[in-house]
């Protein structure tokens, strides 16, 4: 067993080179996995997908050692299927989300990412029913693909808890097309503490296995355990610590599943925001040394000069 640790980042999706943009990017970062939106997360402006890219991509990421069941898709955020108090826009997320899954099977992507969705007033079971009513609806039983669940901070009437997930996890027909993607900011956030994870892995083992885990996103908290704010920090500069991270990131339970990491992009100047850089091969060189750089954020604006 290759027991190789998975380790990648998100990645910029653009229309000129599409996966093969993705792939060339994950290489320069030194990743083995990498997650994309196959268009902007904030609309549903989606270009075609060119094939001769994709096999493009593929030959680029055999040469890379990239496995293809690493390679993660993400949900746009503006996908909400708690809240159906517009039918219209309901059915209109119900049939986008379908079509995503349908893109993701196109590149051959085996698992996609989702928030579950905001209950907006409704309330928590009625949001849940929503969502359940929804996947039922949008998987099919020929789908080569899987839709990972994000754990969520709570903020506002956002959902996603564990046991929110697992309830709307047992609630979904196919069972074997729904899994979990746990991401550390959001749970510090929620008030779960990182310190404990084996705790947390015995209780999600106990009730759904550990074998629905798809996903964990790998970020640091700008915040203080509990809050439920939902603000990521780069590796090692947060609440959550490098240490907790680490000690996830190479848990042996978790061992062949694709971490990823959506940390900020570093600013130009601590007060600027005009241009902004990438963090993501400084911040996997440190995990696979396991040494913490504080001076890591310094050193990427002295570059970048």
């Amino acid at each position: 067993m290759n027991n190789e640790l998975i380790i990648g980042s998100h990645v910029n999706y653009n229309g000129k080179e599409q996966l093969l943009g993705c792939v060339k990017q994950a290489v320069e970062y030194g990743e083995n996995a990498f997650m994309f939106y196959t268009g902007a997360p904030q609309n549903t402006v989606r270009l075609p997908i060119n094939n001769k890219l994709i096999e493009e991509a593929y030959e680029l990421m055999k040469k890379n050692n990239i496995l293809l069941k690493n390679v993660i898709v993400h949900a746009p955020y503006i996908v909400n299927l708690a809240n159906n108090k517009v039918p219209e826009s309901y059915e209109f997320a119900i049939n986008f989300l379908r079509q995503e899954l349908d893109r993701c099977i196109k590149f051959g992507v085996k698992k996609i990412v989702l928030h579950p969705g905001s209950h907006v007033s409704l309330g928590v079971d009625v949001g849940l029913n929503n969502i359940i009513n929804a996947l039922n609806r949008i998987l099919k039983e020929d789908d080569d693909i899987k839709i990972c669940l994000e754990t969520m901070t709570g903020k506002g009437s956002e959902l996603g808890s564990l046991d929110e997930i697992f309830i709307i996890m047992n609630g979904v027909k196919l069972k074997d097309k729904i899994m979990i993607c746990l991401d550390t900011c959001h749970m510090n956030d929620r008030g779960y503490d990182l310190k404990k994870f084996d705790e947390t892995l015995d209780y999600i083992d106990k009730k759904i296995g550990i074998d629905k885990i798809g996903c964990i996103h790998v970020n640091d908290s700008y915040n203080e355990r509990g809050v439920r704010k939902d603000r990521h920090d780069n590796i090692g500069f947060g609440k959550i610590g490098f240490d907790t991270l680490l000690d996830i990131i190479y848990n042996p339970r978790l061992k062949n599943i694709p971490k990823i990491l959506e940390t900020p992009y570093i600013t130009e100047t601590p007060i600027s925001k005009e241009r902004l850089y990438p963090p993501f091969k400084e911040e996997i060189m440190m995990i696979k040394s396991r040494v913490f750089n504080p001076n890591m954020i310094t050193e990427i604006r002295d570059k970048n000069k």
